[in-house]
C-alpha cells in the first residue's frame, strides 16, 4: 500500500516531482498519546527557556517572532499553555490517575483507545475503581491491547440550546522546517442531539457527550439536511452576539495559538520530507468560559459528505489545499523534467496571507533567514578577531 511504501521504516523516499498527502510519521501528532508526550516535553522546554532568560542579566531582550499571522507578535512562552485537560496514558500512569481520584473522587474522565477515530471505544468513568475493572478484562482479554489516554473531563462545556458541541478546523502544514501554516476559515461545530448534563446516570449516553457524527446519526433526532451542525462563522457570530466581538476575537486567536504550540511540539521529532503536505482536522472543545481545549488532531480528517453545505465546504476545502500545496510552477516542472530542481512544494507556495478560504497562521521562513543571517555575521566577525591577531586572512575578510 502507499501508506508502507512510504513509511520512514522502509527507507523508499519521493522523488523530485512527487509530493503525497502525509509526513512519514505524522503519528507524533495524530496519535493522542504521543501528541500528549510531545506537548507535556514541549511545555517542560518553554519552562526551562523561560527560567534561563528570567535568570539571565538580558532578561529584558525581546523576542522577535514576525512569523505568526494573524497572531500578534509576541513570545510564545508569554502565551498560556494550557490547551490540553489533564491526561494520563494507561496502563503506564494508573498510580498516577489513581492519585488524581484520591483528590477529587467524584472527578470525570473520558477514557479513549489512542489510535482509533469515529469515536469508538470511548467511555466516561467517575470513579477509580471503574478503571480497575477496564485493566483487569483488559489484561484477561485475548484481543490486542490498545493503550488508552485518560483525560479530565470537560465537564462545564460551552452549551448552545442546551447541547454540547465541538469544533473541527482544517489546518494544512506544507513544511515543517521551516514551519508553515495556514487555517482554513470554515470549518463548523458539531452538536449531540440530546440536551447535556453530567449526571451520573447519563455517563454512559453517547449521544449526550460525544459529538463525533457517526455516532449523532444513530439517533432518531438526527436530521440529514442540516447534520447538526453550524458553520464556524455562525458559530462566532453567536458569540460575538451573546459576549461580545472582543470575545468572539479572542477565542479563535486563542485557538491559533493551541494549533502552533501542538505543531511546534512536534516539529523537532516530525520527519520533515519537502515533498510531504498534510491537512489536519483540529477538534477543539470550548468550555463555559470561552477557553478552548485541544481534544485531538486527525491526520485524515472525513470528507464524507453528510449534507449540501457539507459538501460546497468540502469540495472547496480540497480545492484550496491543492491550490497552495500543488502551485502552477511545480505542476510545470513536473511536465518538463525536474533536471536541477532541488526546491519543495512548499517553497514554491504562494506567499499571500490569505488563498480561497485559507489564512496564513504561521511562516517561519523569514525567521529562520534571520536567524542564519544572525549566525553567518557573528561567524564572520569572530573570524575577522581571529584574523586580526596577525593572520593574512583576517584582513582579506575584513575589507
Amino acid at each position: 500500500s502507499i501508506k508502507q511504501l512510504f513509511s520512514p521504516e522502509n527507507g523508499v523516499r519521493l522523488q523530485e516531482g512527487q509530493i503525497v498527502n502525509h509526513f512519514p510519521n505524522h503519528y507524533e501528532l495524530t496519535r493522542k498519546d504521543l501528541m500528549v508526550k510531545n506537548l507535556k516535553r514541549y511545555r517542560k522546554e518553554l519552562e526551562r527557556v523561560a527560567a534561563e532568560r528570567n535568570a539571565s542579566s538580558s532578561g529584558n531582550s525581546s523576542h522577535s517572532d514576525a512569523g505568526h499571522r494573524p497572531l500578534p507578535a509576541v513570545d510564545p512562552i508569554e502565551v498560556d499553555f494550557e490547551c490540553i485537560p489533564n491526561t494520563f496514558i494507561l496502563p503506564a500512569d494508573f498510580a498516577l490517575l489513581a492519585e488524581e481520584f484520591r483528590r477529587a473522587p467524584s472527578s470525570m474522565w473520558i477514557m479513549k483507545p489512542t489510535s482509533k477515530s469515529r469515536g469508538i471505544g470511548i467511555f466516561i468513568v467517575n470513579r477509580i475503581s471503574q478503571v480497575r475493572r477496564w485493566l483487569a478484562q483488559r489484561n484477561n482479554s485475548n484481543s490486542a491491547k490498545d493503550a488508552y489516554v485518560c483525560s479530565k473531563y470537560i465537564a462545564d462545556p460551552l452549551l448552545i440550546g442546551g447541547k454540547k458541541f465541538d469544533l473541527r478546523i482544517y489546518v494544512l502544514v506544507l513544511s515543517y522546517r521551516p514551519l508553515k501554516v495556514y487555517v482554513y476559515r470554515k470549518g463548523f461545530a458539531r452538536f449531540c442531539t440530546f440536551n447535556y448534563t453530567n449526571e451520573a446516570g447519563e455517563l454512559d449516553n453517547e449521544l449526550v457527550h460525544l459529538t463525533n457524527v457517526a455516532i449523532q446519526k444513530q439517533s432518531g433526532s438526527y436530521s440529514h439536511t442540516h447534520g447538526w451542525k453550524w458553520s464556524l462563522q455562525n458559530l462566532l457570530a453567536y458569540i460575538e452576539g451573546t459576549r461580545g466581538m472582543e470575545a468572539s476575537e479572542a477565542l479563535m486567536e486563542a485557538i491559533g495559538w493551541i494549533i502552533l504550540h501542538s505543531l511546534k511540539a512536534c516539529q523537532n521529532v516530525m520527519i520533515h520530507d519537502k515533498h510531504c503536505f498534510e491537512c489536519y482536522g483540529y477538534d477543539i472543545m470550548i468550555d463555559s468560559q470561552l477557553k478552548p481545549w485541544l481534544i485531538e488532531v486527525n491526520a485524515s480528517p472525513s470528507l464524507t459528505v453528510t449534507t449540501s453545505s457539507d459538501g460546497f465546504l468540502k469540495t472547496k476545502l480540497i480545492s484550496d489545499v491543492l491550490e497552495l500545496a500543488i502551485p502552477d510552477k511545480f505542476l510545470e516542472s513536473a511536465r518538463v523534467g525536474m533536471e536541477g530542481r532541488r526546491r519543495s512544494a512548499a517553497a514554491e507556495a504562494p506567499a499571500d496571507e490569505v488563498v480561497g478560504d485559507f489564512e496564513l497562521l504561521y511562516d517561519e521562513s523569514a525567521e529562520v533567514e534571520a536567524e542564519r543571517a544572525e549566525r553567518l555575521k557573528k561567524e564572520a566577525e569572530a573570524a575577522r578577531r581571529k584574523g586580526g591577531k596577525g593572520g593574512t586572512m583576517g584582513g582579506r575578510l575584513g575589507r
